[in-house]
This record gives C-alpha cells, sequence and structure tokens, in this order.
C-alpha cells in the first residue's frame, strides 16, 4: 500500500501530516476510516469534512485554513493533500487505486473466438470467448476485446484500448488509444438517412447509402447501450478526450469536438458540429446542421434549436414540475399568447 509522501508526490499534492501513513484506498467522507483517503471540493460539506473518520483529505488550501479554526477538526490527527484542483486530484488518485482491484485481461485469443486469418492479433492482446474479428481489422499493442463483441470488415482499434462484452463495430470503424468502450454500445451503425419519392398513387422512402465511417479519437469513453452512426458520406467524427454517457444518440455526419461530456440519453442530430470543451446535460437534443460555438454548457432537457455563435455560454431550456392542474392553466395561457399579441398590437395602432 502507498504512503502519504508517494501519493502526494505521483499526484503533485502538497502534503500536510505524517508522510509515513498507509493508506488502503478512497471512500465518501461519511464512510472513509483511518485507512482511508476521501476528498472536499464543496464549501457545503466543510462540516461533513470536519467530523470524518477518514485518515486522509484532498482539500483545497481554503478548505485547509477553514478545517483548522474548527477546534474539533484540528485535533483529528489526520493527513492532508492540498490541491489546486482537488476534485481532479480525487480521480486520478481514485484511478491509481482502481488499478489494483481492476480485473487483469491476460494476453491471448479465447479458443471459442473466430478471427479471420487476414488479421494479426499482437500477443499482447485479450480476445475473450465468442469474439468475432473480420477481414481486415486492426489491432494495437494490449487491446481488450470481451466476450461476443462483434468488429466488423477493416475497422480499426489502436492500443491500450478496451471493449466490453456485447459491443458491436461495424466495417470501417477507427478507434484511437486508451478508449473505453461499455457493453451494448453500437458504433457504426446507418445513419438515418431517406429520401422521400411519394405521389398520389403512392410512393416509398428511398434509403440513402451511408458510405462514411465513425472516426474516434484517443482516450474517448463511450457509454452502455449508446450508439454513434456513421456518415452518409463523410465522417462521423468523435474528438479526443470526449467523455460519452449511456445511452446516449449521435447521428451520422456529427462532429464533436475534444474533451467534451455528454450525459445520457442526449441526442444530437444529423450534421450538427459540437465544439472543444462542451457539456451537454442529460436528454438535452439538438436539431441537424447546427453549429455549437466551444465551451458551451447545454443543461439537460434543453433543446438546442439554432447554432451557437459565441462561446463559452451556457442554455437551460426547462420549467420547473409543477402539479397538473397549475400546468393545465400555464398551457392555455400560452395558447392564447398569438392572440393576445394580436390584439396589443390593435391596442397600440389605435392609440397612435
Amino acid at each position: 500500500m502507498p504512503t502519504a509522501i508517494e501519493l502526494a508526490e505521483q499526484f503533485q499534492a502538497s502534503l500536510v501530516g505524517e508522510a509515513s501513513s498507509v493508506f488502503s484506498g478512497l471512500a465518501p467522507l461519511e464512510q472513509a476510516q483511518a485507512n482511508q483517503i476521501s476528498f472536499l471540493s464543496n464549501p457545503l460539506y466543510r462540516l461533513q469534512a470536519s467530523e470524518s473518520s477518514a485518515g486522509a483529505l484532498i482539500l483545497s488550501q481554503a478548505d485547509l485554513d477553514h478545517l483548522n479554526q474548527n477546534p474539533s477538526a484540528s485535533a483529528i490527527k489526520r493527513v492532508y493533500f492540498v490541491a489546486k484542483n482537488p476534485y481532479a486530484t480525487f480521480a486520478r488518485m481514485a484511478q491509481y487505486f482502481a488499478k489494483v482491484s481492476a480485473p487483469i485481461y491476460a494476453p491471448g485469443i479465447h479458443p471459442s473466438a473466430v478471427i479471420d486469418p487476414s488479421v494479426k492479433v499482437p500477443v499482447t492482446c485479450h480476445i475473450g470467448p465468442f469474439v468475432q474479428i473480420s477481414a481486415g481489422v486492426q489491432l494495437g499493442e494490449r487491446v481488450a476485446i470481451l466476450g461476443n463483441t462483434s468488429v466488423a470488415s477493416g475497422a480499426k482499434i489502436a492500443s491500450d484500448t478496451l471493449i466490453y462484452p456485447n459491443v458491436s463495430i461495424y466495417h470501417g470503424t477507427q478507434i484511437g488509444e486508451r478508449c473505453i468502450i461499455h457493453s451494448g454500445a453500437v458504433i457504426g451503425a446507418d445513419g438515418f438517412g431517406f429520401a422521400p419519392d411519394f405521389s398520389a398513387a403512392g410512393g416509398e422512402w428511398v434509403k440513402i447509402p451511408q458510405t462514411g465511417a465513425v472516426v474516434i479519437g484517443d482516450d474517448v469513453e463511450v457509454g452502455a447501450s449508446t450508439s454513434i452512426d456513421r456518415g452518409a458520406m463523410s465522417n462521423t467524427v468523435i474528438g479526443s478526450g470526449t467523455k460519452i454517457d449511456n445511452q446516449v444518440q449521435i447521428a451520422h455526419n456529427v462532429t464533436v469536438g475534444h474533451c467534451c461530456v455528454i450525459a445520457g440519453c442526449a441526442a444530437i442530430s444529423g450534421s450538427t458540429k459540437i465544439g472543444n470543451f462542451c457539456i451537454i446535460g442529460g436528454a438535452a437534443n439538438f436539431a441537424g446542421h447546427l453549429t455549437i460555438a466551444d465551451r458551451t454548457t447545454v443543461s439537460g432537457n434543453t433543446s438546442i434549436i439554432r447554432s451557437i455563435t459565441e462561446p463559452g455560454q451556457h442554455f437551460t431550456g426547462v420549467y420547473p414540475s409543477m402539479l397538473h392542474s397549475a400546468w393545465e392553466k400555464n398551457a392555455a395561457i400560452l395558447r392564447g399568447l398569438d392572440k393576445i399579441r394580436q390584439r396589443l398590437r390593435l391596442l397600440d395602432k389605435n392609440k397612435s
């Protein structure tokens, strides 16, 4: 188990307390014990932190100064990791401890896997049971593909990427280094493209071939049951460092920039371009063919129907919940707003 000084040096935190203290992992403030580390990143939890049994806290200098002013907190013999960004330091330290208990995917190919003879699998890769890998697939070093996953022809998966069970990776998909693709994700399915051809006598929706691909950068995480559609002619692109939650729909020809976060059940319509460092809340949705500026934040359940050109803005379009009877009254008023506007215009015209 690592000592306090080893952790402080590795994660570039200032150490206050006994350097030789040893810790077994991390835990929430209310559950942490003397051999565990917790963190404080919100001043609202200062009291809870002062009463915690945690043997160490990751926190800012301001929070440490506040705790030292509390006699009960300062009397506790505890180690402090002082960081400029306690939350990020906690996340990196959590990664460190998680690796100790994480499953080890030993190199090798399960006998039940079906791999085209043309595919060269590096000896450092792990190929799980009932995995299917088609012709022309390229795998980097230390790739782990777990059970029942299908990798179609011409796909490329770069080094150190982990593909969980039951993922479908369609032909021509490109996935970068150190990516994580969770169970049930579908990467590269056809985009929803159909041309109407109807007349009085009938007709049909004519399918538009989706001949593009999906290109995913490095260090991207794709959540469970998320779908990323291939482009119609050009590619659908996910920038490096972007994190996508569960059950997200990304349509054909969408471009998502670097280091974005997209929460569960969000939906991005075709050909929309999301900038870098954007934050998209759960169940937010975007109309097609929009351009969204860098560092845009969109609250959950918000509908974006126009392009956003100014960087760094925060958009919210959600009404708080209310009693149904009150909602019905408000809805009735909204339905009559156009008539009210016409009456006001008429009054203003008569005055003039």
